[in-house]
């Protein structure tokens, strides 16, 4: 639990078997990532851990059947004293709703009392791209910023990626030789084990290319395409450290991040006429909804462009 408080008390034998065997069923029914059964155990360590101190004993699957909103409501507030935003307490108290539904069925209880606990409200943070000519600057320079020459080379590419391909960063660390070079198209692995498929245009094409020529490494199909300098696979790290330089050097805000690349590989798609179902299936986004937030990004943008522009103003 984020903060300060008393020690939990003890995972009971049978709750910490069930909760296993729901982690073990997200992992491979849903083809959760080990980050996300990873943030799930928290949730529900620290959701079982409030319960076992407010009702002064551990909870056994069995008792949960009698859980009430005031239990998710006291665990929520408690949350929020502790400092959990509001973004994370939703998310929090998504896992447990899902834990929930999975154990009263398993137990044969009913879970409604508990289930209808409203998540709070807030607002959903837009993504924040970089210009058009601010992601051709980031790409130009990276290539020439490293003293190494392989390495500025390797940096060009991955960024090459994040913004030609909207690659995860993760997704373009995690790719291997047998993946290069591709066909018009590459086969991406994303979150939860989705396949998508994605154009390589000529530019990222060419800037691997480029990347493999200099490397000191030769390319094996079982090893990493993105080596660090001691011939490791390359670490998301040093991707964000080669892009804070690049903010320093171009005068860029603190969010243009490698990320944030890839938020600008959509919006700047939707802004050339891209239609939302292509982009979301470009990104590998499960649900149309979190495709949609780009909308208001470029709704902004044609806001401020109005507002700057109309004479009426």
């Amino acid at each position: 639990m984020s903060g300060q408080g008393p020690v939990p008390l003890a995972l009971a034998p049978a709750m910490a078997d069930a909760l296993a065997r729901w982690l073990d069923g997200e992992r491979a029914l849903r083809g959760r990532s080990e980050h996300t059964i990873t943030a799930y155990q928290a949730d529900l360590l620290a959701f079982l851990g409030f319960l076992g101190l407010y009702h002064g004993t551990p909870a056994l699957p069995r008792t949960l059947a009698a859980l009430t909103q005031t239990d998710l409501r006291g665990f929520a507030a408690d949350e929020r004293r502790r400092g959990l935003s509001a973004r994370s307490l939703a998310r929090r108290l998504s896992a447990v709703r899902s834990f929930l539904r999975w154990l009263s069925d398993r137990e044969g209880f009913d879970a409604s009392r508990a289930l209808s606990t409203r998540s709070p409200r807030y607002l959903r943070s837009l993504p924040r791209p970089i210009a058009p000519e601010q992601a051709r600057a980031v790409l130009d320079l990276a290539g020439a910023q490293h003293p190494t020459p392989w390495v500025a080379a390797r940096d060009a590419a991955v960024l090459t990626l994040l913004y030609g391909l909207g690659l995860r960063i993760g997704e373009a660390l995690a790719l291997e030789g047998a993946d290069w070079p591709p066909g018009e198209s590459l086969l991406i692995r994303g979150k939860g084990g989705r396949e998508r498929v994605v154009p390589v245009l000529p530019v990222a094409r060419q800037a691997v290319s480029e990347y493999l020529r200099l490397c000191p490494w030769p390319l094996a199909a079982d090893g990493p395409l993105f080596r660090g300098v001691r011939g490791g696979r390359l670490n998301p790290g040093a991707v964000a450290g080669a892009m804070a330089q690049l903010r320093q050097s171009l005068g860029l805000p603190e969010t243009a991040t490698p990320h944030a690349l890839r938020h600008s590989f959509a919006t700047h798609l939707l802004a050339a006429g891209g239609d939302l179902r292509t982009i979301q299936q470009l990104l590998g986004h499960a649900s149309l909804s979190t495709t949609q937030v780009y909308t208001g990004v470029d709704d902004a943008h044609l806001l401020a462009v109005h507002r700057a522009a109309h004479p009426r103003r």
